[in-house]
């Protein structure tokens, strides 16, 4: 039998190392997790979570790209339109889901919605 708490800790650092920030760095928390531990709640959130960082960083790629693109035209709907912060708020309101999930019910991986999955 696993640590319920040890299982609560892990799995919502896993989820919460993307708070640090979303650079590179981030994503080694969920992968030294993955590699450390034994317990396979755990390792499929941390695998959760770095897909999770990879979907955070492909979605941002394509939104500069076309911001860099269509600036000019998209720039009054980010600053002024619905879509002002919507990344953010899911970036921040499915983590925090994710925290939330893990602490209620520590038997059950969380599983993000709508992202791709690497591995």
């Amino acid at each position: 039998m696993y640590d319920t708490d040890k299982r609560k800790l892990l799995s919502a650092l896993s989820h919460g190392a993307i708070f640090l920030s979303t650079a590179v760095i981030s994503v080694g928390i969920p992968i030294a997790i993955l590699l450390v531990s034994d317990d396979p709640i755990v390792k499929e959130n941390a695998k959760e979570s770095i897909n999770f960082h990879f979907n955070v960083w492909f979605y941002g790629a394509i939104l500069g790209v076309l911001f860099f693109l269509l600036g000019w035209l998209v720039l009054p709907l980010l600053l002024l339109g619905p879509l002002a912060g919507i990344g953010y708020l899911l970036h921040w309101g499915l983590t925090i889901w994710a925290i939330t999930k893990v602490f209620s019910n520590p038997d059950t991986p969380f599983r993000y919605p709508f992202i791709f999955r690497v591995f």
